[in-house]
């Protein structure tokens, strides 16, 4: 190659991102001043790039003038963790049982390992993010949940579902211009039973970190719910690869949540609760492409599936 054919090839090279930046803009200039939850899980949290790809884009949208919260599990930290300490998981409908000696596992990977490596990480850029915990200042609250197996109501331990959020101590952090990163462990209190009063149990239960996103996206009335996942996003016909479903409303997701493969009905059903609750936008986004999140949200085409209240048009 001479140097003139470098040159021109460098050339198309600059313009390309010059154009990349420009079709950006008007999303910049939508969600600035915005709040922005994503949940952070799967590959891009084990693979090595995939973890610094996503502290840059955290930094970058920090760097935008959008207000990101990181919401995080730890499920193969965790299972690592416990099988190093020779504790054995008892499983129950395809779910774990939390024991007390699990649930000490659990909270100690996620607030002390998973939380402050992807503190470490952001910060690797500059002072920016800030580690907590569902426990700190109340942020998080929930109720022991089981699941039915065989028709058979099943107790599940130390698992709980978040049924309050009391966001003062994210909006602290945010106002300070830091990042808030959040571990999905929560204290368990009393049911109310809706009459709006309730008392901490003293115990701390084992959380499902995409529901606790969406509980904290509706909280703090986030522009988006981004969630990571392993999959390029919502599929009409799983597994058929072309049936990838890039935009659509709420209404349309409740009817096909029924029928979804397991995995994803977690996921799909903060993404509609979120919606419900007032978020603009929820989106399923492939964690294991670098910079996924980025396209998804500042490019005209996007890459993942979108949710969309009812009223909007389902095209992006």
């Amino acid at each position: 190659m001479n140097a003139h054919t470098r040159e021109t090839t460098s050339m198309a090279a600059a313009q390309d991102k010059a154009a990349t930046l420009i079709e950006a803009l008007p999303w910049i200039q939508r969600f600035a001043g915005t709040t922005m939850v994503i949940k952070y899980g799967g590959n891009a949290m084990v693979n090595e790039e995939l973890r610094r790809a996503f502290a840059e884009d955290i930094v970058f949208l920090h760097h935008v003038g959008i207000h990101p919260v990181v919401v995080h599990g730890g499920g193969p930290q965790i299972n690592s963790m416990l099988g190093r300490l020779g504790i054995e998981s008892e499983f129950k409908g395809g779910l774990r049982v939390t024991t007390p000696e699990a649930m000490d596992v659990v909270r100690m990977v996620l607030t002390g390992q998973v939380g402050r490596e992807l503190v470490g990480l952001i910060n690797s850029h500059g002072p920016y993010a800030v580690g907590m915990s569902g426990e700190d200042g109340g942020l998080l609250r929930a109720v022991r949940t089981g699941t039915v197996v065989d028709g058979e109501e099943v107790d599940l331990g130390l698992v709980g579902e978040v049924v309050g959020v009391d966001p003062a101590g994210i909006r602290d952090i945010l106002d300070a211009g830091r990042i808030p990163v959040i571990s999905t462990v929560a204290p368990e209190i009393t049911d109310d039973g809706g009459a709006g009063s309730w008392q901490t149990t003293g115990q701390v239960l084992n959380v499902n970190a995409d529901t606790a996103a969406a509980a904290v996206a509706s909280a703090l009335g986030a522009s988006k719910l981004v969630i990571l996942t392993d999959v390029e996003g919502l599929y009409a016909n799983w597994p058929d690869k072309s049936s990838l479903i890039s935009s659509l409303t709420a209404s349309e997701l409740r009817e096909m949540l029924p029928g979804l493969e397991s995995g994803m009905i977690p996921k799909m059903a903060a993404c509609l609760k979120a919606i419900d609750d007032g978020v603009e936008r929820a989106h399923i986004v492939d964690g294991r492409l670098p910079h996924s999140m980025l396209l998804e949200t500042f490019t005209t085409a996007g890459i993942g599936t979108q949710v969309v209240p009812d009223e909007e048009e389902s095209a992006q």
